[in-house]
């Protein structure tokens, strides 16, 4: 379609909420969404988007915010629609747009990401879980783990090993799994927080079919590089407005616990909650950048620094939660029950809970070193690392 400007793509968002009944429940709302091209306007026209620049997502955003329907994509269907829709439009035939996109965006059919292995973490190239073609279909056996959401997870994107004799990162194929299919089984990993949001998958003899690879057999790296560049595009955060998110926490915590005025410690805090502040605006600033530089599919490098900076920010807003709460901090009044996660884990309104979830921040989505090599070797030129098993088979790389 013909470029709009922002005041149309207003209108046109006021005139769609305009005709949603205010009771509409969400899967309906989202669906409209998708079906008015304003759930994700960069993408395609009858695919969610209106072919329109990434940046204007921002105002559908803030008419949405000002609207009785408000539904953040990281609480919906976080791996689903932060980096199952790209892969899938990008590598996806028009057949797995139509089944797919859809559901997936309004949250009736839940994703999650079957990457991480024991033995294969933040090197996920040397994963060991395998593919063997049947006839028309493959036939899986491996382990993954960390896997965020499982349990709930209508559609997994599985990565797994088709050609064993090749390099680790050529032998590998890219597919949709269902987990409700045979030989799919989902344990749960209790967190520091008590909730199992991450769990365990099994997979033995599972079938898939070949019409559910995305991409060409042994091309599964570069699938894989699509949803890992917009897995931390999403994960840096950037949806907020100004002074939303985890600093509006910090903020609400420092105006009913700050020290009194008159007090050395009401100066200290009082620079100590701004320097945060700051850094959130800079985050915000800057994802926004690297949103609007993103292309359909794959973004670049950059979204690494959104991730990279949102990460340890993270972890230091919560930290500086706690201290507000001092020693109160300390104490989990309502004991340690252990419970399943019913969806990703944002920021709750248990502080205590948000601090502890934080420290994964650094981990998930890749963790901060891997982020400083991506930032340092394809973002500045330095040299890279020393890759010794880049260019020989995988049976010959020498493993635990």
């Amino acid at each position: 379609m013909a470029e709009i400007t922002e005041d149309e793509l207003r209108t046109r968002v006021r005139a769609f909420l305009a005709g949603m009944p205010d009771d509409a429940d969400m899967f309906a709302f989202r669906g409209a969404q998708f079906d008015a091209g304003l759930a994700v306007v960069h993408f395609p026209e009858g695919k969610g988007g209106l072919g329109l620049s990434p940046k204007m997502q921002g105002v559908v955003a803030d008419e949405l915010r000002s609207s009785p329907h408000s539904y953040h994509d990281l609480a919906v269907n976080p791996i689903g629609i932060g980096m199952g829709m790209p892969t899938v439009l990008t590598h996806g035939t028009d057949e797995m747009h139509e089944r797919f996109l859809r559901p997936c965006f309004t949250g009736e059919e839940i994703w999650c990401q079957l990457f991480s292995e024991p033995g294969a973490g933040s090197d996920v190239a040397g994963l060991a879980s395998k593919a063997e073609l049947d006839g028309d279909e493959w036939i899986v056996n491996g382990q993954k783990v960390w896997t965020t959401l499982a349990h709930r997870s209508r559609w997994g994107m599985l990565v797994a090993r088709t050609d064993p004799d090749q390099p680790k990162h050529k032998g590998l194929s890219y597919f949709v799994i269902d987990m409700h299919a045979d030989g799919v089984e989902t344990r749960p990993l209790y967190q520091i927080t008590g909730e199992a949001e991450f769990n365990e998958v099994f997979m033995t003899d599972v079938r898939i079919p070949d019409s559910m690879r995305l991409g060409e057999r042994g091309d599964g790296w570069r699938v894989a590089i699509t949803t890992l560049m917009n897995e931390r595009v999403a994960l840096g955060g950037g949806g907020s407005p100004r002074g939303g998110g985890a600093i509006a926490l910090l903020t609400d915590v420092w105006e009913k616990n700050q020290p009194p005025a008159d007090s050395p410690e009401y100066t200290v805090w009082r620079d100590r909650v701004a320097d945060l502040w700051v850094k959130a605006e800079v985050l915000r600033l800057t994802t926004a950048r690297a949103r609007v530089a993103a292309q359909v599919g794959v973004p670049g490098p950059e979204g690494s620094v959104g991730k990279l900076m949102s990460a340890e920010l993270n972890k230091d807003i919560f930290e500086a939660v706690l201290d507000l709460h001092g020693a109160d901090g300390m104490i989990f009044e309502a004991g340690y029950p252990l419970e399943r996660a019913e969806n990703a884990a944002m920021y709750t309104i248990d502080n205590k809970k948000s601090f502890l979830r934080s420290r994964a921040n650094s981990i998930e989505g890749g963790t901060s070193e891997v982020m400083r090599n991506i930032l340092g070797e394809r973002v500045l030129g330095l040299p890279g690392d020393i890759r010794v098993d880049k260019d020989i088979p995988w049976t010959e790389v020498p493993r635990n």
